[in-house]
């Protein structure tokens, strides 16, 4: 089996994105300038972006019986992202996005066959062959408990990235993941989330870092990152100038651009920086994927 840099596993969805005027309030009719439909999910966006800058990649997952499920199978074949996802009867998991024009958005998923994913289903051998296990959030409860039973049998090092389940799920929840990840990420929202509003966010990492990771980052939108890892050192990056299109997997991105640079062996400022060099491609167009960038000088 070939060795890969990073594999995948996560949540598998079919995103359709709205451009709209702004974001509608209750009761109101708000009109639609454009409609933009590609594959997406976390995870599957952040290997898509390490796949376009080199690295050698892979996905686990499930996608259903359908259209949606095809079009997700193919966009990997087309990115050179070798898989082990299974077809299961049923409906392929959907997000449906509205952005306004400052960029600004709202998101409503549909989990479909996603919540049906094992631990059984998952073909360790080949999660094993990477350096890192780059896993993101799935939905429900049952989902988490598998995550947290996978990585007891995982050997890669695990790249985190706990998105909705900050908002779902307690701290003590999530300990099962934390304390195994080599790198963990979150935007100041999530982290806020997770900490109930009690401390900020360089004060989230320290508690994140005492959970027994070994990096935290957290993606601070317009003012850039802040990273940090067990050693105690910690920095505050500036964002690229960029002109925001869509915000949508700003964060996945960034996630493929440090994890880029962990694997090209950079210290966390640089990898910070490429993280947000990513990021800033990715957000000049609509949707998660568009304005990825194939290749990044170093």
């Amino acid at each position: 089996m070939v060795k890969k840099d990073v594999i995948g596993l996560g949540a598998l969805n079919y995103d359709v994105l709205y451009a709209v005027e702004r974001i509608a309030r209750g009761g109101e009719e708000v009109g639609i300038v454009e409609v933009k439909k590609a594959p997406g999910g976390s995870a599957a966006n952040t290997i898509v972006a390490l796949a376009r800058l080199g690295a050698a990649v892979g996905f686990v997952g499930m996608v259903g019986t359908d259209e949606a499920g095809d079009l997700i199978l193919d966009d990997f074949r087309s990115e050179g992202v070798e898989t082990r996802i299974k077809k299961e009867s049923g409906y392929t998991g959907a997000a449906i996005g509205f952005v306004d024009a400052r960029g600004e958005r709202a998101l409503y998923i549909y989990p479909g066959v996603n919540d049906q994913l094992c631990v059984e289903d998952v073909d360790t051998d080949f999660v094993n062959s990477a350096r890192f296990l780059h896993t993101s959030s799935f939905v429900s409860a049952e989902q988490l408990e598998m995550q947290c039973e996978l990585v007891k049998h995982v050997k890669s090092k695990l790249s985190f990235s706990p998105g909705m389940l900050c908002f779902n799920f307690e701290l003590a929840d999530l300990i099962g993941m934390l304390e195994r990840s080599a790198v963990v990420f979150l935007s100041i929202d999530e982290m806020t989330s997770l900490m109930k509003g009690r401390a900020d966010y360089e004060d989230g990492a320290a508690v994140l870092l005492d959970t027994g990771a070994q990096i935290v980052c957290v993606t601070l939108g317009a003012r850039g990152c802040y990273v940090t890892d067990s050693t105690g050192v910690a920095y505050l990056i500036e964002a690229y100038p960029t002109e925001v299109v869509d915000t949508t997997g700003a964060g996945d991105s960034f996630a493929a651009g440090f994890l880029y640079g962990l694997l090209h062996e950079k210290g966390i400022e640089e990898s910070g920086k490429i993280g947000n060099k990513v990021a800033s491609f990715c957000i000049r167009e609509y949707g998660a994927r568009k304005g990825l960038p194939y290749k990044l000088p170093l």
